[in-house]
């Protein structure tokens, strides 16, 4: 069965869940790398509609507010300013009418570099080493690195140090490519899991995503890496780097809530490049 988060009724007007979509939250709860992917999907297709084909995603800021579950998705979408060098542009996600999550993106109009020099940090992360992880455009379990070094094994990285993943972007909708703007939206939710995953799994549950990007990825395969991470009163923001194989090209920042009661213990969990998930222990 072809790998993808959802499926497209007949006119196209909303998606359907796969289970490649269900988080590990709750059986009829959708994870937000679907939904971001589905709004950035959205948003691309009201770009093209306005012609605007020219400008680059920017800034990506999503609104996780209620728990997507698996009825069928619909989407509205708004230009909200357009002019020569911009196009700022909004989506709301439906379930039976109500809105379940919303996103806005700045897409800017790219030009030519200053000249000027300006302070930069001069290094970013990178993916794993060629033998480890060769180029694909097919999707597979994430790489992961911590103290344990890289493994596609969750359960070697339940650990208490920098996480680091590199992913292969899971198509969207069924029969349609993932565009490298799908692909990074998507993945940026997973900036919550390199940031909030600690020693008993994932205690915190992302509300939002803030992505910036000065590029497109080369492609579908996008890294993330940890960067900062603040906790204070159950509440956490986390900042992560992301990049590609040309380099870094962006950075995601996460606001989470405290979720013990209903913690991911990822130490418990494996998945398969097919798709499957399984959990030992209890």
């Amino acid at each position: 069965m072809e790998l993808a988060f959802f499926t497209s009724d007949d006119d196209g007007a909303s998606l359907v869940a796969t289970d490649l979509a269900v988080s590990s939250w709750g059986k009829d709860h959708l994870h937000g790398v679907a939904v971001s992917g589905a709004m950035a999907r959205a948003l691309e297709q009201r770009l093209e509609q306005e012609g605007r084909t020219e400008l680059r995603p920017a800034r990506y800021t999503v609104d996780l507010f209620r728990p997507a579950t698996r009825q069928p998705l619909t989407f509205t979408t708004d230009v909200v300013r357009a002019s020569p060098r911009l196009a700022l542009l909004d989506v709301t996600a439906l379930q039976d009418g109500v809105p379940v999550s919303r996103a806005s993106c700045l897409f800017l109009k790219p030009t030519a570099d200053t000249e000027g020099e300006v302070w930069s940090p001069g290094t970013s992360p990178s993916p794993p080493p060629l033998e480890v992880a060769p180029p694909t455009t097919e999707p597979h379990v994430p790489f992961l690195h911590s103290d344990a070094g890289w493994s596609q094994d969750f359960r070697e990285h339940q650990n208490a140090s920098r996480k680091t993943s590199w992913n292969s972007a899971v198509p969207v909708v069924a029969g349609e490519a993932a565009t490298p703007f799908q692909a990074v939206a998507a993945i940026a939710d997973g900036a919550s899991l390199v940031t909030n995953w600690g020693t008993n799994g994932v205690e915190h549950i992302n509300t939002d995503i803030t992505l910036t990007l000065v590029r497109r990825p080369a492609g579908t395969e996008v890294g993330l890496q940890a960067v900062d991470r603040l906790e204070q009163d159950g509440i956490a923001v986390g900042t992560a780097s992301v990049f590609d194989r040309e380099g870094a090209l962006g950075t995601i920042v996460v606001t989470s809530l405290a979720n013990a009661r209903r913690t991911v213990d990822l130490g418990k969990e494996q998945w398969e490049d097919d798709g499957r998930r399984t959990t030992s222990g209890a």
